[in-house]
């Protein structure tokens, strides 16, 4: 068996920034601590904060009034901050400031009286948080196919934004269907779909080509990871979403393959290597890295948790 070990693989910088900013907060205000939401979409994270003393919530009303909440990396609506305000509660935002770039189109785009397509999908929570920025002025697409049922006609302004987890393909497709039939659509001047997301479907893409099996490390309800299995399935490889080495099934494999293993944008590296053991243990798997891309993107932690804790005197990652 060969292993490609997909690079650029693993956590992105708006992850980074939000875990170390979920541990800077703990270290400088101790626990019990809340987030709103899951701080990344991974299991291992959000068993591993659970352990050290994270509450995870959905509604900002379970945070008793004074604590501290952490907004996760997906981002929120302007609503939760009122409410988190209204319960003085000490907010920390972990947004990941791609994230924060769609906010910002979507309320410039709404000042200016756009209509606003959002290419997402329903239910996630970067979706949410985008959409409640300016609710009334948003459409949510979720297929190409969808836009020629939209009611819009050629006088109305109109504009697009995306999610920044997208497959890269699906949302070219929704955005051409959109500028097809609607020639007087905007759009952002630069890309929202995120670096690391696009850099992680270029490598599955690429490294695809004549392999046998693609296993993406990452939790069910990532999008960034959902979008790289799909991408290998399109490709006619069979792919596997798993959260780790215990979910890999040795009759997957004869034992002669070629494995391309990557990790979605919220997956440790740590489930990463476990499988590279896993397989290199039961087929004698030799491992080559291939790396398609480099990436030095950093963000710093939030401002105000940036001061906090240089005045306790915490050391900085």
């Amino acid at each position: 068996m060969k292993i490609l070990l997909a690079s650029p693989r693993g956590f992105c910088a708006g992850v980074n920034m939000a875990i170390e900013t979920l541990e800077t907060a703990i270290r400088l205000h101790g626990t019990p601590i809340y987030v709103y939401h899951e701080i990344v979409h991974n299991k291992h994270v959000v068993d591993r904060f659970t352990r050290e003393g994270a509450v995870f919530v959905d509604r900002v009303e379970e945070v008793p009034e004074g604590a501290v909440l952490l907004f996760s990396a997906h981002g929120v609506a302007p609503e939760v901050r009122r409410v988190a305000a209204a319960r003085s509660l000490l907010a920390i935002d972990a947004t990941c400031p791609l994230v924060t770039k769609v906010h910002l189109e979507a309320i410039k785009y709404a000042k200016q009286g756009y209509r606003i397509m959002l290419i997402g999908h329903e239910g996630h929570d970067e979706v949410i948080g985008t959409i409640g920025q300016a609710p009334d002025a948003f459409t949510l697409v979720e297929t190409a196919d969808e836009v020629d049922s939209l009611s819009f006609g050629p006088d109305d302004k109109l504009a697009y934004l995306t999610q920044t987890t997208l497959s890269v393909d699906d949302a070219s497709r929704i955005i051409a269907r959109l500028k097809a039939r609607f020639p007087q659509i905007v759009g952002p001047p630069k890309d929202d779909i995120c670096y690391a997301t696009q850099n992680r479907q270029e490598a599955v893409r690429i490294l695809s080509e004549g392999a046998d099996h693609v296993l993406v490390l990452g939790s069910q309800n990532s999008s960034n990871s959902q979008r790289l299995a799909e991408l290998a399935c399109e490709n006619g490889i069979a792919a596997h979403l798993i959260d780790g080495a215990d979910e890999i099934d040795a009759a997957w494999f004869k034992g002669d393959e070629t494995v391309v293993i990557t990790a979605g944008a919220s997956a440790p590296e740590s489930v990463v290597q476990d499988c590279v053991r896993w397989l290199r243990e039961r087929f004698r798997a030799e491992v080559e890295e291939r790396t398609i891309r480099s990436e030095d993107v950093y963000f710093p932690l939030p401002k105000e948790l940036r001061a906090a804790a240089s005045a306790a005197r915490l050391p900085m990652a």
